[in-house]
């Protein structure tokens, strides 16, 4: 089977260098019309320039492809709304968001301005909320969409030095849990990546043969599938190195405390029965947790839920 995304418009933001133009061109090569979204700022945000995403725009006319850039800030919901209308005015429709746009301000918490925390947030999170908005009511129009949202290790799973970043992209995971919940009857499905890449964003970060190891077109082939027709909804996908994973959040079974034992030092004492991983579940949606407690409980001081 090849995928193709022949008369699909595809909208890929931070499309101008790494990851993001990766994207924008296999999307292309795969028949897509692409709206290459780059406001053009160097890694940290400041700054702006059109020259990333026309060039990239140049390379997939230049391979017989179609292609607009854009160079709205996603932080701004007037520009990104601007942009999916000339999207609908040129090609009719939007069929794949892959929200990829992002800076990087690292620094440790304690050294941190609230301004750099925020800036952060606003590029990661409300970015990929504006873009999501801008888009939302036409997939559910079109009873279609394919909407990627771009997490990270450092969110799921902590890094030195990246509490904003880590705060931004986790919070697209909870984002995505509850999107996907409501697109599904639309046709909608809502994934997110969890990219591992040599680009502007992690030059500084690793040695040169490890880089090596971690081009950008090795993440693509995720980022393409959670875009096709056959994608599921609501995964995480791991991938870099040519390595391909997919991230579960699970919980443990749990202890139940008795009337008499509901202390902390109770829940101090149970401690290691609490955090065992063995029967640890991944649950679908919140109200999952409520039913298993509830559930649990109720076996535990013979009370029937029926």
């Amino acid at each position: 089977m090849t995928i193709r995304f022949d008369d699909q418009v595809v909208i890929v933001t931070g499309a101008g260098n790494g990851l993001g133009k990766c994207h924008a061109l296999e999307f292309a090569k795969r028949g897509a019309k692409v709206v290459v979204n780059d406001l053009g700022a160097a890694r940290d945000g400041s700054g702006s320039s059109s020259t990333a995403a026309d060039e990239v725009v140049s390379e997939i006319n230049d391979q017989g492809g179609e292609a607009i850039a854009n160079g709205a800030n996603v932080a701004d919901f007037e520009q990104v709304s601007s942009m999916v209308a000339r999207a609908v005015d040129k090609w009719g429709r939007v069929d794949v968001l892959v929200n990829n746009a992002g800076i990087l301000r690292d620094k440790t918490f304690a050294k941190m301005d609230l301004s750099d925390f925020e800036l952060v947030l606003d590029v990661h999170l409300i970015g990929t909320v504006n873009c999501t908005k801008a888009v939302w009511e036409l997939m559910k129009e079109q009873q279609y969409g394919r909407i990627v949202m771009t997490s990270s290790s450092s969110g799921i799973y902590g890094n030195f030095g990246q509490t904003n970043y880590g705060a931004a992209k986790m919070g697209i995971v909870g984002f995505m849990n509850s999107l996907a919940i409501e697109g599904q009857k639309y046709g909608i499905h809502v994934n997110s990546l969890a990219p591992i890449a040599a680009t502007r964003m992690t030059e500084d970060l690793m040695p040169e043969n490890v880089l090596a190891l971690l081009q950008p077109e090795y993440v693509t082939p995720a980022v393409v599938f959670m875009g096709s027709q056959d994608a599921p909804t609501r995964q995480i996908i791991a991938a870099g190195a040519g390595v391909f994973a997919r991230v579960v959040i699970s919980e443990t079974p749990g202890v139940f405390l008795s009337a008499e034992q509901r202390d902390a030092d109770h829940v101090a004492s149970a401690w290691s029965e609490i955090a065992k991983v063995d029967g640890q579940v991944e649950l679908q949606a919140g109200g999952e947790q409520t039913m298993k407690f509830m559930a649990k409980a109720a076996a535990e001081m013979g009370i029937s839920l029926d």
